[in-house]
């Protein structure tokens, strides 16, 4: 299991459990780590029974369905859904992964959800970014031009420029 950087004297405890509705076919447990710092209590793992029949096929679809019909006080990131912009990274089952590309049907047992590890955490599923931000803007990744930058216009590139960018590897 991966390791959580977690407040000092602090131990992951057992949460509410949220039971499917009566009548539910195909029940599925996630078991969802929840921490808010501002409440000054010690983290903790909620467990969620979900009717898969109602519910999408990604863990990304189960954790929306949490947070819309059950648990509205879950909090995560996502945005594309389509595995390209990683605002969904979180640890599925023990291994770091994108939420809206790991099938439910890809894990075995109880889906276990927690924030990535390497990562200090703002709120349940949401890891601070700040350090991520500062390393990507340090490299500056974008196209730099030897000329002089214009608010005032669009920068244009020249064929020239592009043919640079367009060479075979």
């Amino acid at each position: 299991m991966a390791k959580f950087i977690l407040p000092p004297n602090s131990r992951v405890k057992k949460g509410k459990t949220f039971k499917a509705k009566k009548g539910s076919g195909n029940i599925r447990r996630f078991l969802v780590y929840r921490y808010d710092p501002e409440d000054g209590e010690n983290p903790r793992v909620d467990t969620y029974e979900l009717d898969m029949n109602s519910c999408g096929s990604m863990v990304l679809d189960a954790l929306i369905e949490i947070k819309n019909k059950i648990d509205p006080t879950l909090t995560f990131r996502r945005s594309c859904r389509e595995g390209i912009c990683g605002s969904c990274a979180m640890n599925i089952g023990g291994v770091n992964t994108l939420a809206c590309i790991c099938a439910n049907e890809d894990v075995k047992g109880d889906v276990k959800v927690y924030p990535l590890p390497h990562m200090p955490i703002i709120k349940d599923l949401v890891p601070d970014m700040t350090n991520f931000f500062d390393q990507y803007a340090s490299i500056k990744p974008w196209l730099r031009t030897r000329t002089p930058e214009t608010s005032d216009r669009e920068r244009l590139q020249d064929k020239h420029d592009q043919a640079k960018i367009n060479l075979p590897s």
